[in-house]
């Protein structure tokens, strides 16, 4: 039975059944006065005969059912991630998801440490890596801007190197003495830069940078690398000279040929009087809009279906058979020893190319020898009759003004090369095809960074020079902004890829299946 006190609330409630109830003792109202009192709005179980095999009420959920779900566009979402994004590792079992790195609110990264794992209490650990990452933060404070969370994440990485080498007893003076040390290094202003990093990532830097400094590269060291004759030709290289006359056509101004960079056909003009050209700088580069796959290209994003180019320029043409290249330039062999003439035995050489009315020339050599001393660094002048069209400065660095300082033309570059290399010398370059060509040079002792390191889709794919200097070296190169104005340095280029070679040596126990 109900008490009394409960049971009168029901009699303020319109019975359910009105005039069918056929209750004895109905708990609610049947009053019709009150038919303006609203009801509970729950649907009663309709009485039962009073037998033996009676099943009782079911009984009221306790639990609130869920709020309908909101319908969109005739829609109704569905409740948590789609099916289809819902990664499982078997039939039962959910996908672990990767945990990322959480900060407190003033930006302190959490450790995720489980206190029964630890031997050092997790409450002292949190306090020194704080400690840890306000250090970083004030030796990053110029590179934050560019890198927000590098101090944070050293300071992660910091605290655990210092944890593993520690106990119980040392880590707090363990901490302090890391503390100490990062005080003591230089604001670093580049990522490049020797302050960047861990104690022990600092330390390794340094020892792979003795490792190179140390390393004499010699004929005997590279002499198994050196790359075949049939590899060379497989990746480009002119091994023989082209048949014609070497030169007999310097220049093709006022010729008909395809643009190279928006493949209209056009008259070649020097820069003063060359038509412009609209075109994308960038290459052409797979990705995923909305679902979809497009090609867009790396200079501007756009679509590669949109006909419009992203940039103004001359129309320029590029030639790469080795009887045009002939025809412009005559191709010769590098001199045989000079017994008075003490040539190099190894040299790393790299050029900087521009577009003139007869294709794309050399306007710049750099090289430099085993040890990494510069012992040739010059602009080159075009022959006589040949005229700039473009200088290409984007990806050259050759300027107009520093290129009117040339007073060398490429005979006379080559002659004075030949004081410096023979056809003993080991010449080493990152895609040193492009270098030799635009030299005019046929050499087969050569080794090649983008043939030590090939591309994992085979030729004629290659790797940059800059991705594969960033990786193996921890270096950046070539960091130009976008501007125009900043270019490629061949000096630079030719020192990383001799440090190249340098840590393929010393990272390798066989030499390149490619190799002689």
């Amino acid at each position: 039975m109900f008490p009394s006190s409960l049971a009168s609330n029901f009699q303020t409630i319109q019975c359910p059944q009105r005039g069918e109830c056929r209750r004895v003792f109905c708990l609610f109202s049947h009053n019709q006065a009150q038919n303006a009192t609203p009801s509970l709005n729950i649907p009663l179980q309709q009485p039962v005969p009073s037998t033996s095999t009676a099943q009782p009420p079911s009984l009221v959920p306790t639990k609130r059912a869920a709020p309908p779900s909101p319908v969109r566009n005739g829609v109704v979402p569905q409740q948590g991630p789609p099916r289809k994004l819902q990664k499982v590792a078997g039939p039962h079992r959910a996908f672990p998801v990767p945990t990322q790195v959480a900060y407190t609110e003033n930006g302190v990264p959490l450790l995720r440490t489980s206190p029964a794992l630890s031997q050092v209490p997790v409450p002292v650990r949190q306090t020194m890596l704080k400690t840890l990452f306000d250090t970083f933060k004030t030796l990053y404070e110029h590179m934050l801007s560019s890198y927000p969370t590098l101090a944070a994440e050293h300071a992660l990485k910091q605290e655990e190197e210092v944890y593993g080498k520690s106990t119980k007893q040392t880590y707090r003076v363990a901490v302090i003495q890391c503390v100490a040390a990062l005080k003591r290094r230089e604001k670093p202003t580049s990522i490049t830069h020797l302050s960047i990093g861990t104690e022990d990532e600092i330390k390794a830097k340094r020892e792979a940078a003795e490792s190179l400094s140390a390393l004499q590269l010699s004929r005997q060291l590279l002499e198994p690398f050196i790359h075949s004759t049939e590899d060379l030709k497989t990746w480009g290289y002119i091994t023989e000279i082209p048949e014609g006359i070497g030169g007999r056509e310097p220049s093709l101004e006022g010729k008909t040929l395809k643009c190279e960079r928006c493949s209209q056909p056009f008259q070649v003009k020097r820069m003063e009087e060359a038509d412009e050209c609209r075109y994308h700088w960038g290459k052409p580069l797979s990705t995923r809009s909305n679902g979809e796959r497009v090609r867009i290209y790396t200079c501007c994003s756009r679509p590669v279906t949109e006909g419009d180019g992203c940039v103004h320029g001359p129309h320029v043409f590029y030639e790469s058979a080795p009887p045009d290249l002939h025809a412009r330039h005559a191709f010769s062999f590098l001199k045989p020893p000079d017994p008075n003439i003490r040539a190099l035995e190894v040299a790393a050489m790299d050029c900087e190319m521009i577009y003139t009315t007869g294709g794309m020339r050399v306007a710049r050599v750099s090289m430099v020898d085993g040890a990494g001393r510069e012992v040739f660094d010059e602009f080159i002048r075009m022959d006589e009759g040949v005229h700039v069209v473009d200088y290409n400065t984007r990806f050259s660095g050759v300027s107009q003004e520093n290129h009117a300082t040339a007073t060398l033309s490429l005979a006379s570059a080559r002659k004075a090369l030949d004081s410096l290399i023979n056809t003993d010398t080991i010449l080493l370059g990152h895609a040193l095809d492009n270098d030799l060509k635009t030299m005019r040079i046929i050499h087969h002792r050569c080794i090649d960074t983008a043939l030590l390191f090939p591309h994992r889709a085979g030729p004629p794919y290659r790797r940059s020079l800059k991705d594969l200097v960033r990786e193996k070296l921890g270096k950046i190169i070539q960091a130009g902004t976008g501007d125009v104005s900043v270019g490629h340095s061949s000096v630079e280029d030719a020192s990383a890829t001799l440090d190249l070679v340098k840590w393929h040596i010393l990272n390798t126990r066989k030499p390149s299946t490619t190799s002689a």
